[in-house]
């Protein structure tokens, strides 16, 4: 049978506009109701050289914050084999707890962050094998420790664990799955597991197939490490909600926004990024821009990204724009 080039080209072509169509045009429906909370990493707001417990403080007394996703970083809970110090993660759960706020706790390797796997130094010289055995005593010695907490909503496993990026030993489906199947052991409430994945630069269908809750990043403007340029993300809202409708459907899983942009992404750490060159990937006007997007995606949970910038501005610069602004959300 012969094959007519033009009749090819025309259904690729036109297969190709409907697939545009489907993800790139038109709108997604408003919620009625959105869930609004913050990322918070401990290590973070102390690198930033803020008083970290002050800026958690802030985030649950002033800003009245109610959901939170809090970064549990291996080197901080395990400084030495088998010593654990909770005292950190303890009083950041018992603060929830006080002021009736939910949290996200993010445990594993990778969990967010640069250098995104914080690997405590003696763990760094163990075999692969060996440091997933730590890391499954770790997430064992976390869920026990904290399942019967009223503030635990959500367990999420790893960040984004099928995405390469940051400075990671290895990359391993099979343990991850290891990691989901003990959790789900320990954890007789059930508590639901989110995996997260890039919102940009996956289709979320390996998140879908590990999780209970898919959980997806959502940036604006960023700085390309390897073209080393500054650019726009042009995705429309629709892109987010289409997509996340092809996750239900296929999977019956709900996408979330753990990881919204709401601080600068430069080409080197934060806190040695002159403020001049912050404001290229975020001033006040992309801050609001940003919010506007995504209350325009459909999605209904939000966790935003860079609480801990927002303090750092208003206590080392006197500038609480962000705070404020970011005020009226909660």
């Amino acid at each position: 049978m012969k094959l007519n080039f033009k009749k090819v080209l025309g259904l690729t072509l036109l297969i190709i506009l409907i697939f545009a169509g489907y993800f790139f045009i038109g709108s997604a429906p408003r919620p009625s109701q959105i869930t609004w909370g913050v990322n918070f990493s401990q290590k973070h707001s102390r690198d930033l050289g803020l008083e970290w417990k002050k800026n958690y403080s802030a985030l649950l007394q002033d800003l009245k914050i109610r959901n939170l996703k809090i970064l549990v970083h291996w080197d901080l809970i395990e400084p030495a084999p088998e010593k654990y110090d909770f005292k950190d993660l303890d009083w950041q759960i018992e603060q929830a707890e006080d002021y009736n706020a939910k949290l996200i706790l993010v445990i594993g390797m990778k969990v967010g962050r640069w250098p995104e796997c914080h690997i405590p130094e003696w763990a760094k010289k163990l075999t692969k094998k060996e440091q997933q055995e730590r890391i499954l005593s770790l997430l064992e010695k976390i869920v026990l420790r904290y399942r019967d907490s009223k503030a635990i909503k959500y367990w999420q496993i790893e960040n984004e664990p099928f995405f390469y990026f940051g400075e990671c030993p290895w990359y391993d489906k099979n343990f991850l799955k290891k990691e989901i199947d003990l959790v789900r052991l320990l954890d007789f409430r059930n508590r639901p597991i989110i995996i997260s994945d890039s919102g940009e630069y996956s289709p979320w269908i390996r998140a879908a197939r590990y999780g209970d809750i898919v959980g997806i990043t959502m940036y604006r403007k960023v700085w390309v490490r390897r073209f080393k340029i500054y650019s726009s993300v042009f995705l429309p809202p629709v892109y987010y909600w289409r997509k996340s409708l092809f996750i239900q459907k296929l999977f019956g899983k709900k996408v979330i926004c753990v990881e919204l942009q709401a601080e600068p992404w430069g080409p080197v750490l934060l806190y040695d990024l002159p403020l001049k060159e912050q404001k290229k990937t975020m001033d006040f006007k992309q801050f609001q821009k940003n919010i506007r997007y995504a209350k325009n995606t459909g999605f209904d949970e939000f966790y935003l990204w860079g609480a801990e910038w927002w303090y750092w501005l208003k206590e080392k610069h006197k500038s609480p724009e962000f705070w404020n602004e970011a005020k009226k959300l909660f």
